[in-house]
């Protein structure tokens, strides 16, 4: 693991991988929550927005939560990983991030330890945006910035 510094015109393209990956988990979970397939009672962006500022919020300043963090942890992977921007690293950190909210971020919004003053269900509730958003980075990382420096090196012809 190495920190990439990124200069003023680096900064641009992994803030735009965070951003998609922001706008694909959001519209995956509000699919499953309009659907009645997300045991969630509210997207966890907007109940931690309620929480921090103490009253009622729109959807849309729990969606800004979820783009500042999502983006946020995105330009963190890419800055961490830019030579080696693999699916397993993606999943890693979308398993820390799982167990954070399982952990931290459930108890702070006030649905219990692992989501269970809810639903034991939001265990795997809380794994599956996870799982997409490790699933959604790898595949803009991949898109914007080409294969791991291992596979195209390994690809290129007399290595």
């Amino acid at each position: 693991m190495h920190w990439h510094s990124l200069d003023g015109r680096d900064w641009g393209k992994p803030i735009a991988v965070g951003i998609g990956v922001s706008a694909l988990t959001a519209a995956t979970m509000f699919a499953g929550l309009k659907s009645g397939i997300s045991p969630l009672p509210k997207p966890l962006g907007l109940a931690f927005a309620e929480t921090v500022l103490g009253r009622p919020l729109p959807l849309p300043v729990g969606l800004l939560f979820h783009t500042v963090w999502v983006t946020a942890f995105s330009v963190l992977y890419i800055a961490l990983f830019r030579d080696a921007l693999t699916f397993m690293r993606a999943l890693w950190l979308a398993i820390v991030l799982w167990v954070l909210a399982l952990v931290l971020f459930f108890p702070l919004v006030g649905w219990g330890f692992l989501g269970l003053a809810v639903t034991p269900k939001l265990i795997i509730g809380g794994a599956v945006p996870h799982l997409l958003f490790a699933l959604f980075l790898w595949g803009l990382c991949r898109w914007a910035y080409g294969p791991p420096a291992a596979a195209r090196s390994s690809a290129s012809p007399g290595a």
